[in-house]
This record gives C-alpha cells, sequence and structure tokens, in this order.
C-alpha cells in the first residue's frame, strides 16, 4: 500500500457511474475519484475492463465525438454506446489499451514517438553536407515519402526474393506429390502439373532425380506457354492425342513458381494469399542503400559523424548520451544553429521520458510490429506524457504487462507524473506492486463471467481486507504459499544456433523438449525476439512448413512486405521430434464483428448440424 493515507474525496471530485451493465456487469454503481490512482482489481473476466474501457471510456468518447461534426465523426473508430444508466462528472479520457503495433512495416518508434521528425528536421537543418550539395528538405530523410526513399527498395531495406529450396521443401517428393509447394493447391496446381505432362515432364520422379534445366525451368522462367491440357493422362497417352487430333479438354497456361509467388505477393488483394506467398520469400539488405532504406543523396548528410539511418539504429540511451555531449558545444546564435540548439534540446527531453519507462534499448528505427503490447502501450504513455495535458482521466489496461519487476517502478514513476500534472489514472491491473501503489482500489467480482460483474469494494487500500468474498486480498495481505510439484525432466532436446535477430547476436539456444519453459529476462533483453520470432521462423523453415496461417486474417488485411523477413539462424539437432510448430499469440481473435466465441472454436458447427 503506500506509504500516506489516501485523502477521502469530496462528492464535487467523483465520477459517479449508475447502472452500468456493459457485458456480465450486474447494474453497477460505483463512485471514483478524480485527480488519483484508482486501480481495477478482480480475476480474469470479472469485469474489470468492462467497467472501465467497456463503460467510462466509452461513454468519455461519445461525449466527445457529440461535438464533433458528423463528417468528421466517421473518422474514428468510434466503441459501441455503452449499457449505463448515467455517468455524472466525466472528464475527457484517453485510453491507452493492449494491443500490438500497426499492421504497416514501415511504422517505427521513431514514427510512433515522433521522434525522427525531430532528427530529420536536425538533418536538414544542421547536418554537415558534402562540398557543393544543395540543402534537403526534412522530407528528404524519410523513407517514406518518394523523395526520401531508396528508389531499388522503395523505402524498405530489403529486398525480397525465392530460392529453390523454399520453393521445395522436400526434394524427395514428385510433382504430383506437391513438390513445389508454392504453387497453389486444387485445381489451379493440378492445371500446372498436367501442362508439365503435356510438354513431357515426369511428374512421378522425384524432384532431386529430375535434371537441373528442367527445374530451374520449372521454378524461375518467365515464359507463360500455352498448351493443350489432357487431365489424367501420361505424357504418352497426351502425344498419342494430339497425333490423333482428339481435341483437348481445355487450353492451360503455365506459370513457373517464381513469377506465380511474386505476382500473388504484389497483385494479390487477398491478405491471406500474400501471407502465403510471403512464406516462400527469403529477405536480403538492398544492395543500394545496404538496409537503410534512403535514397544515396540523403544517405551522404551526416551529423555527429552520422547519417540518419546510423543514428537511428542507435539505442534510445546512446542516442541521449550523444547528444548530452554535443549540446554544450553547440553555442551558434546564427539561425541554424539556434534551430538546432532547440531540436535537441526538445529531443534530449523526449528521450529522457522514455528512458525513465525502460525504453533504452529500443532504437528508432525498430519496426512496432517486432514489440510486445506492453512496449506498444509504454511508448504511446511516454508521448502523453510528453503532451502536458491537464484534467485528463488515463485509461491503462495493465500497463506492467511484459514488465520486469526490474523495470516496475520506472513505470510507477511514470504514472506518478500524470498525477502531478493534475490527471486522473483509471488502471486495470493484476501485478501487486502497482495494485499496492493505489489510492484508490476497486475489486470487481467475485468470480468470472456470469459469476463476476460486481463490485466488491471500492475505496482506500487497506479497507480490502476485511472483503471476505474477494479474491485479490489473498494476495495482497496473506502470507505466500508454495505447491511444490515435482519437475518433469527432459530426454531430448532442440538445439539451434548462430541465431540472429533484433538484438539477438549469433546465439546458441539448447530448448527442452516435452516439459515447460519459461523465458526470464529484463525488458528488452530479447525473449519476444528470441521465442516468438526467431524460433518461429527458423523451426518452421527447417520443417519445411510455412508458419500456419491465422484463418481469421480478414481478406482486406493490410500486408506489408516487410513482414515477408526471417531471422538467420539454423537448427542443429532434436528436430526429428518436432512434428509440428503452432503459434499462440496475443492476437485478438475473430475476422469479423459477428464473431464470437462460439464461431471460433467450432461449437456452433455442431450446433447446426443437431
Amino acid at each position: 500500500m503506500t506509504d500516506q493515507a489516501t485523502p477521502v474525496p469530496s462528492s464535487q471530485s467523483m465520477i459517479r457511474v449508475r447502472g452500468a451493465r456493459e457485458h456480465n456487469l450486474k447494474n453497477v454503481d460505483v463512485d471514483l475519484p478524480r485527480d488519483q490512482l484508482v486501480v481495477f482489481t478482480g480475476v480474469s473476466g470479472s469485469g474489470k475492463s468492462s467497467l472501465a474501457f467497456g463503460t467510462i471510456y466509452a461513454e468519455a468518447q461519445r461525449r466527445y465525438l457529440e461535438s464533433v461534426s458528423p463528417y468528421a465523426r466517421r473518422l474514428f473508430n468510434q466503441m459501441p454506446v455503452p449499457a449505463v444508466a448515467s455517468i455524472e462528472g466525466l472528464p475527457p479520457a484517453v485510453a491507452l489499451q493492449q494491443q500490438r503495433g500497426g499492421s504497416s512495416g514501415r511504422s517505427t518508434v521513431g514514427s510512433v514517438t515522433t521522434l525522427s521528425n525531430l532528427l530529420r528536421m536536425l538533418y536538414s537543418r544542421a547536418g554537415s553536407y558534402p562540398p557543393g550539395m544543395a540543402r534537403l528538405e526534412a522530407e528528404s530523410f524519410s523513407p517514406n515519402t518518394p523523395m526520401g526513399a531508396c528508389p531499388r527498395c522503395h523505402g524498405l531495406g530489403s529486398i525480397y526474393d525465392v530460392t529453390e529450396k523454399t520453393l521445395v521443401p522436400d526434394d524427395t517428393l514428385s510433382i504430383r506429390q506437391r513438390a513445389v509447394a508454392a504453387w497453389p493447391t486444387a485445381w489451379q496446381g493440378q492445371n500446372l502439373r498436367d501442362i508439365l505432362i503435356t510438354r513431357g515432364v515426369d511428374v512421378d520422379k522425384p524432384w532431386k532425380d529430375l535434371p537441373q534445366k528442367t527445374r530451374d525451368w520449372i521454378l524461375y522462367t518467365e515464359e507463360t506457354p500455352t498448351e493443350p491440357v489432357y487431365p489424367g493422362r501420361t505424357h504418352e497417352d497426351v502425344l498419342a492425342a494430339i497425333k490423333r487430333g482428339d481435341p483437348a479438354d481445355y487450353n492451360g497456361t503455365f506459370t513457373g513458381a517464381r513469377r506465380y509467388v511474386l505476382q500473388t505477393f504484389a497483385k494479390s488483394q487477398s491478405a491471406k494469399m500474400r501471407a502465403r506467398a510471403a512464406s516462400f520469400m527469403v529477405s536480403s539488405p538492398c544492395p543500394l542503400c545496404h538496409g537503410q532504406r534512403l535514397n544515396p543523396d540523403a544517405l551522404k548528410v551526416t551529423f555527429d559523424g552520422r547519417n540518419i539511418a546510423e543514428f537511428s539504429a542507435l539505442p534510445l540511451k546512446h542516442i541521449a548520451q550523444a547528444l548530452q555531449v554535443m549540446q554544450p558545444h553547440m553555442t551558434g546564435l546564427d539561425a541554424v544553429s539556434v534551430a538546432a540548439q532547440g531540436i535537441v534540446a526538445s529531443l534530449i527531453e523526449r528521450i529522457a521520458v522514455l528512458l525513465d519507462l525502460g525504453l533504452g534499448y529500443l532504437q528508432l528505427s525498430r519496426s512496432v510490429q517486432t514489440l510486445s503490447p506492453g512496449e506498444y502501450q509504454r511508448l504511446r504513455l511516454g508521448t502523453q506524457i510528453r503532451s502536458n495535458l491537464f484534467g485528463v482521466v488515463y485509461v491503462l489496461d495493465e500497463p506492467s504487462s511484459g514488465l520486469h519487476p526490474a523495470d516496475t517502478q520506472a513505470l510507477l514513476r511514470a504514472l506518478d507524473g500524470l498525477l502531478a500534472a493534475g490527471n486522473s489514472l483509471l488502471v486495470v491491473e493484476h501485478n501487486p506492486d502497482v495494485i499496492r501503489r493505489a489510492q484508490w482500489l476497486v475489486d470487481v467480482g467475485p468470480q468470472a463471467g456470469e459469476r463476476g460483474g460486481q463490485v466488491l469494494y471500492s475505496g482506500p487500500p487497506e479497507g480490502l481486507k476485511t472483503v471476505q468474498a474477494s479474491q485479490t486480498r489473498h494476495y495482497l495481505f496473506d502470507a505466500p504459499t508454495k505447491r511444490e510439484t515435482p519437475p518433469r525432466v527432459a530426454e531430448t532436446f532442440l538445439k539451434l544456433a548462430n541465431i540472429t535477430w533484433n538484438n539477438l547476436q549469433d546465439l546458441d539456444l539448447s530448448l527442452p523438449l516435452g516439459v515447460l519453459v519459461s523465458v526470464t529476462g529484463v525488458s528488452g533483453s530479447g525473449k519476444s525476439s528470441l521465442i516468438q520470432q526467431a524460433l518461429v521462423s527458423i523451426v518452421s523453415r527447417a520443417l519445411g512448413q510455412p508458419v500456419a496461417l491465422d484463418e481469421d486474417t480478414e481478406e482486406d488485411t493490410p500486408f506489408d512486405p516487410a513482414e515477408a523477413g526471417q531471422s538467420q539462424g539454423r537448427v542443429v539437432s532434436g528436430l526429428e521430434k518436432v512434428r509440428r510448430l503452432v503459434v499462440i499469440d496475443q492476437k485478438p481473435i475473430g475476422r469479423t464483428p459477428r464473431s464470437n466465441l462460439a464461431t471460433y472454436t467450432g461449437l456452433f458447427d455442431l450446433v447446426r448440424q443437431a
């Protein structure tokens, strides 16, 4: 609990919720103090988020949008109108929920925090230009603009292509057995096979036994010959039919495997089809910009001896150190020097907020798609702290999620900063350290679903100790108990070597199989990079099976080419014990608003059959 006694708020400084019935909430009435840290606790599914986000924040958003013109209102992702009788004393609200970064691989830490905008201005105004080179505008230092992007890779930093190994994972299979895994399934794949039969290719011979010239033509040809197709016949039967003048069932057009993959990747309107095509591609650094994403002119401009791509690749803590060393020497009085001094001071101030949140290991150039939901939420929290808003209710969803205990105090200091600025905090949380820091607790329960939805307690934290129905009180006030469980002994290990991804450099890993493995470390140490990204990429590639595509991916979901990249590394041993790889992540389930648990799990299929 907090060391100081929690002041009792007056009735004029309360948010008064009456008759909340959102989801499983049972006609809840609750008063919440403003200008304090209010933490919502309770078991998962008890109704905490329904009260904090589905009711309070949704109503605050609805009231704000009522003041916006209908034309502008349609640009907002509006939440449903909450089922609540009334809410009084509700200030404007900002929600920071658990979510993945943007769908575009071009979105980076620098773009989310707007630090890249300042850095581009710094290079434009105060960068060192080669003799005779005209000064560039700030937009010329952005890989997301036509004037700044590398003309070869279009600002992605990588080029993507296929190899025989990715197109044909198992060369012991024949074409009839779908050795060319990149080809489409069903009729279109059968059509390509029948065309090869007409051309005299032995589709029943193992791929590795086919002549290299034949294999190269099947995979890489840009020709699109049209051939008569006689489904189900051998090559000899086809030749005899042609000689007799028998009409073909149809004329089919052949497409090489590489051509099919690249065309699908570039032109398909289906996110699933693009993702499938991407799984057969490998990335390599762009030979023109060497992975730095910018055009040659922008890369010639330096600041502190580095071009903007090299500077953006530094961890935030190193950028802050470099700027702090340079700042005392920037004493010019001309307009350019004065502008540079202001930009550097603003960069140092903004980065300091992110360092306090334990994000000093991130690079400005790092894609937000590689961030955990907790990291992304703390980035957004950092921008809110810097905004200096006053009188706002911030609604946060488990800000300590994914945060190592060693970094929790930095998060709490950031929350204290928002409070000190005159704001209110409503936090949904499970972490005991954050709960103990609360000035006001709202415990929802007693259980999940239909057995929850009630406010068991609302008041200063110490008062929860006497609430018998609360499950939270046991973890806050009772002595912890240990349950001894005999550990399972691993008999086999999956060994990987030379893993390189994000901040992992040439790492070797021995992973026990058949046991529960916990991967720990401070925030930013590389846990997610190792398990969710590198391990998945390397093992799926070694199995010769693309990672299973999410069946709930919407057809019009944006898919960025950067998602096709693969980590470096190899499997040394133990793969024979792995039959398949299943990835369970934190992406929300459901394809459309009509999706629910019954449709997602297939339960409705059984109901329909009945």
